[in-house]
């Protein structure tokens, strides 16, 4: 497949929406991994497909130096805004999570909050993760597992807006024994639990509001897709919803992710 047009149109996609709105729910995620990485005042740490910055952020309130990068230039602008905004130093960068322009061992931490599973060819971007960080130090990565609200979502919305056939689901990180394959030879030591963050709204139909606004995806297929296909996705994700919160309600629902915590070996 052509990875650096997929990749272009990766870069348009992330840079769509109101992505501020879904930031903000998924933000208890990039503190969780902070604090299961131990970052600490005085590390220099990389967060890898930011958004804009929930882990970067987390990381230099406990007083990292933090570069974040991004390969939507999009979402890096929102990043950069979004730092100014908090009066927080973080350095921004646009750049690709499968050839990060980083010497090796430059950081003591990178970590990447349901950004790195995006990529289209996950082994290179472990190598990379890796690559970048000191022996003994540490990789963290989210992600949604395969039976998890998002993942749900992610399969609609590839149904919809199917990539190239070679690309992987993202939930693939998901499974614990895949992630452990992936880092083998990578990892001197690996730890992995699972945790949820909670998916919240006034109703069915408020939460699918939300994610029309706020995911990405969802704004890139609203302008790609033809009227009758884009309300045909719609629709599916509200029977996803009201299934999963159990009728038409308040929607409090659970996505399960793995929080994953490496040390590159010495």
């Amino acid at each position: 497949m052509d990875f650096a047009e997929f990749k272009q149109r990766q870069s348009r996609t992330w840079g769509q929406g109101d992505y501020a709105v879904l930031s903000q729910l998924l933000a208890p995620a990039a503190r969780e991994l902070c604090d299961a990485c131990a970052v600490s005042a005085g590390q220099e740490v990389l967060d890898v497909a930011a958004g804009d910055g929930n882990f970067a952020l987390a990381c230099a309130e406990e007083g990292a130096s933090v570069v974040a990068t991004d390969l939507a230039p999009g979402m890096v602008e929102r990043g950069m805004a979004r730092m100014r905004d908090e009066g927080v130093d973080v350095e921004w960068q646009v750049a690709d999570a499968e050839a990060l322009p980083f010497g090796d061992g430059r950081f003591e931490c990178a970590g990447s909050v349901f950004g790195v599973m995006l990529a289209p060819r996950p082994e290179v971007a472990a190598r990379e993760l890796f690559r970048v960080v000191r022996p003994g130090n540490t990789v963290g990565l989210t992600a949604w597992t395969p039976d998890s609200f998002p993942a749900e979502m992610f399969r609609i919305g590839r149904r919809y807006s199917p990539p190239p056939p070679d690309v992987p689901e993202s939930s693939e990180w998901g499974h614990e024994d895949l992630v452990r394959r992936r880092l083998d030879g990578l990892a001197g030591t690996l730890d992995i639990e699972r945790s949820t963050v909670t998916w919240e709204a006034e109703s069915p139909e408020a939460l699918v509001a939300l994610m029309e606004r706020g995911s990405p995806p969802m704004a890139a297929a609203r302008q790609a897709l033809p009227a009758e296909r884009m309300e045909d996705m719609l629709g599916e994700l509200l029977e996803l919803i009201r299934r999963l919160s159990g009728g038409d309600g308040p929607v409090a629902i659970e996505g399960e992710y793995l929080l994953i915590v490496a040390r590159k070996r010495g």
